[in-house]
């Protein structure tokens, strides 16, 4: 080891050790588990804290946000330092280094190098030691702009390990320095530095996601900026590629191949293919089609890769039978709850919602009679074995279709409530500080509890608690669980703070711009990139699961639009709306996204703070989810009643 690396090794290791040990100071004993387990724990907390950071907008991360997980990563050396969790501890708290270099001050990427040495000093047989030396000559060359030292610790790199796959990198990056050199001598040194910084402020590569089921598989590709791509198909073998243009690899990702041993999607490679242009291929087969499309807030590349339909045997349609609906029965008011509503810090967003395209609705429902039986009480936290079942014959569209689904008799086993926003992204905020993300959250889980207690399905929830989840992995996880439905849950808002109503979406293009509009608030697009989104829609969307989420929105809207009326008589249905929302592209099930009421009235803000409208609200939207399953042949007409008895 160099003497200046050494004598600097050996105070930030003295350092690293009194900060790590004031930061475990805080920390409760751990008598009832093993130090093995004390870092298990603690490092699931650092990584959960790391989750909700890079989730956030880059502009909206503070310096203290970044201490506190680096604290909590350095508690895992600080517990069990000889766990297997201390070394990628170490790793992550030099790639958030990295991370505040760029962002905050370059004095940080000295302490990225500090912390890789402390990994290879002290962990010398750990398996990140070749990326840890290779990162610390790249920060070196880089971020430090220090060719000296670079070019020593790259020859390093070469005489540890000359057949690590980053061995030609190290190579060039040799090379790039002996040039560099050449062009200062031959007066050429202010380009040269000029060049580097250029490369040096391009984006990077950060990270690669993806999700594989049966016949759809997502890619999310994440980013630093925003940058262009381009992409193409190759045969012999199948494989797709993606160039993402003034880009760059991030250490983490350079030369890395991922595995995948399940469904279309078998392997990804990426590589920095020429200076500022990055390849991602996609090894695949059997491959339909597939689409992309750019999402910001943090900059993400989504990739939806579909297969063949999953073919059933061909069933005729059903006989001719009497469709008009069965007589309901009046739902009782439900007793009012305590619910303390959460306060708010942040200011109002608004997006101006005006008169909306409506599309027509179905029938109205036959006047309403006396029950004449009750429901016997449900056990609470029921959960479901199979699907729903029934010997009743499925009823044909309110447009007079017998889409596959209905031909088939198909069943509801699995239903996905996803509640929009959450962590950081709080969504539209009321007059008085009501956030969406808490109301969402608030009216899933109770509409999940209703599901489960009286229908017997089973429900996956999006998000159980205050928690970010980005819009694309909210689809990704309704399609991993092979769900048989997906419902999301907004609030809606508008500059008009008169605006009332509630409104049921399902995925399509749409010509209204106030649908539009609505879209672009709830993705986080602008306009023009949601034009982008609506030739993805056309490209991706099958008639079956519209026509079936344009059936099942119809059977929400009806009901939520009169459960809300009773509470205040000026509730206006504003209808089943169609628009191309994220979280609902790529859903292999019928899918919709309801807009419960417009947060952005005082009057609509007061009844979503008390608990009893809340669960009006869910009961709203059960009662349509039951009215779906009943057209479906899922309900027996006996479990039908009894459930608009006592929804």
């Amino acid at each position: 080891m160099r003497t200046g690396t050494r004598l600097r090794y050996i105070s930030v290791r003295i350092l690293f050790l009194s900060l790590a040990a004031l930061a475990a100071m805080p920390c409760p004993a751990f008598p009832q588990t093993t130090k093995k387990a004390a870092a298990r724990t603690q490092f699931a907390k650092a990584e959960k804290d790391r989750r909700g950071l890079e989730g956030m907008p880059q502009n909206d991360r503070t310096l203290k946000a970044y201490e506190q997980v680096i604290t909590a990563y350095r508690r895992v050396v600080s517990v069990a330092p000889t766990t297997g969790e201390a070394p990628t501890a170490l790793v992550a708290v030099a790639e958030l280094y990295q991370q505040m270099g760029r962002q905050f001050d370059e004095k940080y990427f000295q302490k990225a190098v500090d912390t890789y040495q402390f990994l290879l000093h002290e962990y010398p047989t750990s398996h990140y030691r070749a990326d840890a030396l290779f990162t610390i000559a790249q920060i070196e060359q880089e971020d430090l702009e220090q060719p000296d030292l670079a070019e020593k610790s790259y020859q390093e790199f070469l005489k540890r390990y000359p057949r690590s796959p980053k061995a030609d990198e190290a190579t060039q990056a040799l090379q790039d320095i002996s040039a560099g050199r050449d062009r200062a001598v031959k007066g050429g040194e202010k380009k040269a530095l000029a060049e580097r910084e250029e490369e040096r402020k391009l984006p990077r590569v950060t990270s690669i996601r993806s999700w594989n089921g049966e016949n759809y598989t997502r890619v999310v590709i994440s980013l630093e900026e925003e940058v262009k791509f381009q992409s193409a198909r190759i045969s012999n073998p199948d494989r797709i590629y993606f160039d993402l243009y003034t880009a760059k690899l991030s250490a983490a990702l350079a030369g890395k191949t991922i595995e995948v041993s399940t469904g279309y999607l078998k392997t990804v490679r990426v590589a920095q293919n020429q200076v500022g242009v990055v390849r991602v291929v996609l090894e695949v087969d059997k491959v339909k089609e597939y689409s992309a499309f750019l999402l910001k807030n943090p900059y993400r590349l989504v990739v939806d890769i579909h297969g063949e339909a999953v073919t059933t045997a061909k069933a005729e349609p059903p006989p001719a039978r009497d469709t008009r609906p069965e007589k309901a029965t009046t739902v009782p008011e439900v007793e009012p709850e305590k619910a303390p509503a959460k306060p708010a810090k942040a200011k109002p967003a608004a997006s101006e919602t005006a008169k909306v395209e409506e599309e027509p609705g179905p029938p109205a429902e036959q006047p309403a009679e006396p029950a004449k039986a009750k429901r016997a009480p449900a056990k609470p936290g029921r959960k479901a074995t199979g699907a729903l079942s029934s010997s009743s014959t499925a009823k044909p569209t309110h447009n007079g279709q017998h889409t596959m689904t209905r031909a088939l008799g198909l069943k509801i086993g699995k239903i996905v409530i996803d509640a929009g926003h959450g962590g950081h992204d709080t969504g539209t905020i009321g007059p008085t500080g009501l956030q969406e993300k808490d109301l969402a959250l608030d009216v899933a889980l109770r509409l999940g509890r209703l599901i489960e207690e009286k229908l017997g399905a089973e429900v996956v929830y999006t998000r159980e608690d205050d928690t970010f989840v980005p819009l694309e992995d909210r689809t990704a996880i309704a399609n991993q669980a092979k769900a048989d439905m997906f419902i999301s849950i907004h609030a809606n808002s508008s500059h008009d703070h008169s605006a009332r109503g509630v409104e049921t979406y399902y995925l399509n293009f749409s010509a209204s711009e106030d649908a539009m509009e609505v879209a672009a608030r709830e993705n986080a697009l602008a306009q023009a990139s949601l034009h982008d989104l609506q030739d993805i829609v056309k490209k991706i969307a099958r008639n079956e699961k519209i026509e079936e989420s344009r059936e099942l929105a119809g059977d929400i809207q009806q009901s939520l639009a009169r459960r809300m009326q009773r509470s205040s008589h000026t509730e206006k249905n504003r209808g089943v709306k169609r628009a191309p929302f994220v979280v609902l592209i790529g859903a292999n099930m019928p899918s919709v996204l309801a807009e419960v009421s417009f947060l952005s009235n005082p009057a609509d803000e007061a009844l979503l703070k008390r608990g009893d409208h809340r669960q009006r609200v869910a009961e709203g939207i059960f009662t349509g989810v039951s009215s779906y399953l009943e057209s479906l042949g899922s309900l027996s007409s006996n479990l039908a009643r009894l459930v608009s008895v006592n929804p």
